[in-house]
């Protein structure tokens, strides 16, 4: 898709700098919402705890669906470019109407699940073509590939972190219009700046030579039948919204069609190495299943957690719950650049833990998040969960999302086979989504019932160990593969 720019900033190539911004706007917008969206399901709409939590996992997992069928569009027609562009109109529309929902409180939930729709379809345009655009500034082998994948990860960090504080706050205080209104101005900017920002990055990112977007097709062009297509999405998706159990069906079919096409495409086109290569890609991915299962609690029940059991008053006022969603990206923000630094200053001493090392560090990290919250529900009896147990549990599961999320990115776009670079990010960001549809499931056992309390510690128990115990396994696995050698040459242990 064109040819690497020399133009640097502060060591990266200046193209990194605007895609920093467009995806920081395009989080602002999606984790505003997704800090408000489970306490609107219950408040406005009246829905009952597992209703609700069904809704959001529905929706947080086509929310990661859609960037698979984004990135095939990007790598065989639109490029980048075009794909990101259209991505951002469709969200800030669906934004638009969300506001309008509640603003205006027309047709019931009409407007909110068409909304929902526009959003899932416009992030398939975006997510996994600004993560595959990022790796294309980068040559294969490039040492400031990981760091430059951590610095843009930051920018994804202070986008969710400002969104979760400012449509929080608006969203609780002022009224949920102005907190989803916030989250559709925010996605505005973003592609604003993104437009102006095209000139730096040279002849990257543009429509393949051979795609062939202005041919006719039926008395259109074929970039015009793609955005008609896109739109016949958002109805598709509008309808699937209401449809639930669909939802799980597609997972299932998108999944088994995904491994099949890989399979394939490893047997017929690629050598013995780059088959490898696609392996271990494949096994990261489904690995982080898990951990995206069990991460994707945030926005549901922990979020209601947190507006129900915490306390949360700090020097005489009451915290909105939706503000404290903020709490794992200020962490990422703030230690972020120790842990770039860190996994460089013990790569040069050739001590960098394995791919597969700091997977399992992720696990664990991730379970002993939801144990130290066990052990405040324990502490407090019958009362309120003190702050410092909440703020513990987000800090271990950033500590264990630094550890294994800019790693798995980067990997992906290093190891993947250069024709399907952009779909295998995709297949990553599939991963997220079937890990938010489990993490629904694992929400709803949380939900109501006569345990209370009790039943929700039972759970993240066992949640939390089961995390803990399978990052133990990664980790012996990982050490054990490279004792024996079975992979070799300077790249592929990385991978393992």
């Amino acid at each position: 898709m064109g040819n690497k720019i020399q133009h640097s900033l502060l060591g990266h190539p200046r193209g990194l700098s605007v895609l920093f911004m467009t995806e920081m706007w395009e989080r602002f917008s999606y984790y505003g919402m997704r800090a408000l969206l489970i306490l609107y399901l219950i408040d406005h709409f009246g829905l009952g705890e597992r209703s609700a939590y069904l809704v959001y996992g529905t929706y947080t997992s086509l929310v990661y669906v859609t960037p698979l069928i984004g990135g095939v569009l990007a790598d065989r027609w639109l490029g980048y470019r075009k794909a990101i562009q259209a991505g951002a109109v469709l969200v800030t529309t669906g934004h638009g109407l969300l506001a309008l929902d509640d603003g205006l409180a027309l047709g019931g939930d009409i407007l909110f699940y068409a909304a929902l729709a526009f959003i899932v379809v416009g992030t398939g345009f975006v997510k996994a073509n600004v993560a595959a655009f990022v790796g294309a500034l980068y040559d294969r082998d490039d040492p400031r590939r990981e760091a430059g994948f951590t610095l843009y990860y930051i920018g994804i960090n202070i986008g969710a972190a400002l969104g979760a504080i400012v449509a929080g706050w608006l969203g609780q205080n002022w009224g949920w219009a102005y907190g989803f209104g916030a989250a559709g101005i925010g996605m505005a900017l973003g592609f604003l700046q993104f437009l102006l920002g095209t000139r730096h990055f040279g002849g990257l990112g543009e429509p393949p030579r051979d795609a062939g977007l202005r041919r006719s097709m039926i008395g259109l062009s074929v970039e015009s039948w793609i955005y008609i297509g896109a739109l016949a999405a958002v109805a598709l998706l509008y309808v699937m919204m209401r449809q639930h159990g669909a939802v799980e069906y597609l997972l299932i079919v998108a999944a088994v069609a995904v491994i099949i096409y890989i399979l394939w495409f490893s047997i017929t086109a690629l050598d013995g190495p780059a088959r490898r290569d696609m392996a271990i890609v494949t096994a990261m991915i489904a690995i982080s299943v898990l951990f995206w299962a069990l991460y994707e609690q945030a926005g549901s029940s922990l979020n209601l957690f947190t507006e129900r059991q915490i306390d949360r008053v700090v020097l005489g006022m009451t915290i909105p719950a939706s503000m404290f969603q903020a709490l794992n990206s200020i962490y990422i923000i703030l230690l972020a650049p120790f842990f770039a630094a860190l996994w460089i200053w013990l790569g040069r001493r050739r001590l960098e833990p394995s791919t597969g090392t700091k997977f399992g560090l992720g696990l664990i990290q991730l379970g002993a998040g939801f144990l130290v919250l066990v052990l405040g529900i324990e502490v407090s009896g019958d009362g309120k969960v003190p702050l410092i147990f909440i703020l513990l549990l987000y800090l271990l599961h950033t500590t264990g999302e630094l550890c294994l999320v800019p790693t798995g990115i980067a990997a992906v776009t290093r190891l993947s086979a250069p024709r399907l670079v952009c779909f295998m990010v995709g297949c990553w960001a599939f991963a997220n989504a079937a890990g938010s549809f489990v993490a629904g499931l694992i929400a709803s056992a949380t939900a109501g019932g006569e345990g209370g309390m009790a039943n929700i510690a039972i759970v993240y128990s066992k949640i939390g160990w089961m995390a803990v115990a399978i990052g133990l396994v990664l980790i012996l696995g990982a050490g054990i593969v490279r004792w024996r050698g079975w992979s070799s040459g300077a790249e592929v242990p990385a991978g393992v």
